[in-house]
């Protein structure tokens, strides 16, 4: 029998260490290098020998490369193909990460009950009866989708083999364990061995397979580090437990864009797709509220109108306060101090909060003009106009900076039915025949004129 062997990992980087230390020297934080069990024997692949061929790949010029495109698996989710970038990419590994009963589960059960192709779904956090009770809320008739509860890789693989799926769900990738390795299921090198024999098997028979990731107090992907870099895509679920709105981000796609953005509604039947965000993103009042301001934003390929709410008030105590909710605190006070410094706005004695309606977070600069309008109307107590709308950088000096994309930004406006937009003078518009009022703006003193008198 070979040696066992031990070795020391960080339990918060990865970073491997020769001996225990107290402070890891990767990521500096104390107390997070344990002693784990490794032994060293002879691998076999995820297939047994008999039936596994031997391919040995040679090298390549590169004009003799193919450059045809990849042929992408339609998940028939909308949302999904589109923070993707299309669909899944035949022997693609997908890592899916949020916090506790954020809904990862319920969004990769769905899509999986839902799919046309044979879908083995491994799970090893629940039994095949509390899947089951959750599938019979959202699609209770799929026949494609098949349903494993296993941990250990060899017996995952060995049912792989029998049933032949399409696509392969794990959930999680801290629950697998295999027998290469003697440490505990979720340590650093169960991690690292398990999504090792994953990326063999889908390269090796071209099969996508979709993991999801438990995240740790911080927000970033329970594991080590190379985790992140060993899959093709990651995908960041995320939300407020408070509202109802899901958004799935892109951190890091191979095969697409990773600015793009897919919103659910949770509901008792599973995940809605949002196909129009800004509607949701908008309130419904009739009466004009002072403080609020709607704002043209765009994330990825996609326009959103969101509304920007502000309430400024006598600061109570001796120390202003300035607080945010989806948005960035220091750019708020950037923009409060170019207020008092460029417009002659007294702030510096208020109270200042900001609010983006829907619980989502936003960090496209555009929305600076409307920020600065929600702010100034909660100040005067006077309610922007119904129908305005903003789309606008704004710079230290007080000027109206152009953003990217302005066009786009312009006719999502006019499509909601806004009848004007502030935009930069310094933006290049070649729009003709539009409905929509486009209002140029050289200084954020224009603005404060033209709203407020």
């Amino acid at each position: 029998m070979a040696k066992t062997k031990t070795t020391f990992f960080c339990q918060n980087c990865g970073t491997q260490h020769a001996k225990w230390v107290g402070q890891c020297s990767g990521c500096k934080e104390w107390n997070t290098v344990v002693e784990e069990v490794i032994q060293k024997e002879e691998k076999s692949s995820w297939k047994t020998p008999t039936n596994t061929a031997k391919v040995v790949s040679k090298p390549l010029k590169v004009n003799e490369i193919s450059t045809e495109k990849e042929l992408r698996l339609n998940t028939f989710d909308l949302e999904f193909n589109r923070v993707l970038g299309g669909g899944l990419v035949p022997g693609s590994l997908t890592l899916l990460g949020g916090e506790p009963g954020i809904g990862k589960s319920t969004l990769l059960l769905q899509i999986a009950l839902k799919l046309p192709y044979k879908t083995l779904y491994v799970s090893g956090e629940e039994s095949q009866k509390q899947i089951k009770m959750r599938a019979d809320r959202i699609y209770p008739n799929s026949e494609t989708c098949l349903i494993l509860t296993e941990t250990k890789t060899q017996n995952i693989f060995r049912q792989i083999e029998a049933t032949e799926p399409d696509i392969v769900v794990i959930d999680s990738i801290q629950t697998l364990h295999s027998d290469h390795i003697e440490s505990a299921a979720g340590s650093i090198s169960q991690i690292r061995e398990c999504t090792a024999e994953l990326i063999k098997f889908a390269k090796e028979t071209n099969t996508p397979v979709i993991l999801i990731g438990h995240i740790t107090k911080d927000g970033s992907i329970a594991g080590p580090k190379i985790l992140e870099h060993m899959v093709d895509s990651v995908l960041q679920f995320e939300g407020d437990r408070n509202y109802v709105y899901r958004i799935l981000r892109s951190l890091k796609n191979r095969f697409g864009s990773t600015s793009e953005l897919g919103i659910y509604e949770m509901q008792g039947s599973g995940l809605r797709e949002v196909n129009n965000p800004s509607e949701i993103l908008i309130s419904k009042n009739d009466e004009g509220l002072s403080g609020t301001a709607i704002a043209s934003t765009v994330e990825g390929m996609r326009p959103l109108m969101i509304e920007i709410q502000a309430l400024v008030s006598t600061a109570v105590y001796g120390t202003p306060q300035r607080s945010t909710t989806g948005y960035n605190a220091k750019r708020l006070n950037m923009l409060l101090a170019v207020l008092e410094k460029r417009a002659g706005f007294k702030l510096a004695a208020k109270d200042v909060f900001l609010n983006i309606t829907g619980g989502i977070s936003v960090d496209d600069p555009a929305i600076d003009l409307a920020v600065i309008a929600a702010i100034l109307s909660s100040n005067e107590d006077i309610a922007i106009e119904k129908g305005v709308c903003f789309a606008a950088e704004v710079g230290l000096a007080g000027e109206i900076r152009p953003v990217q994309r302005v066009e786009q930004r312009i006719l999502e406006a006019e499509k909601l039915g806004f009848h004007t937009i502030f935009v930069s003078k310094n933006n290049k518009i070649t729009l003709k025949n539009t409905e929509i009022k486009i209002q140029l703006a050289v200084k954020i003193e224009d603005i404060a004129n033209y709203l407020f008198g």
